[in-house]
């Protein structure tokens, strides 16, 4: 009752292939690749989204080669 040899593991396979035959089998795979794509860029896009949401601040005056002006905003806190 140990673990399944690689002998079992290919009988399965073969089963496996007979029923669904290997058309089936390449679907799903595509099927799932897609799926998985589909939900990186979904993930990948929200970051993308929520960095496109924050405005972009003003580049900072040099008036001498020692100082450097910035504007200062006051943060609310919501």
């Amino acid at each position: 009752m140990g673990s399944f040899s690689v002998w079992h593991w290919l009988i399965v396979l073969v089963i496996v292939l007979l029923v669904f035959g290997t058309k089936k089998l390449g679907n799903i795979g595509s099927d799932l690749g897609k799926a998985v794509k589909g939900f990186k860029d979904g993930v990948k896009g929200d970051e993308n989204k929520d960095a496109a949401d924050q405005p972009v601040p003003p580049p900072a005056k040099v008036t001498d080669k020692g100082t450097i002006e910035v504007e200062a905003k006051e943060k609310n806190k919501a």
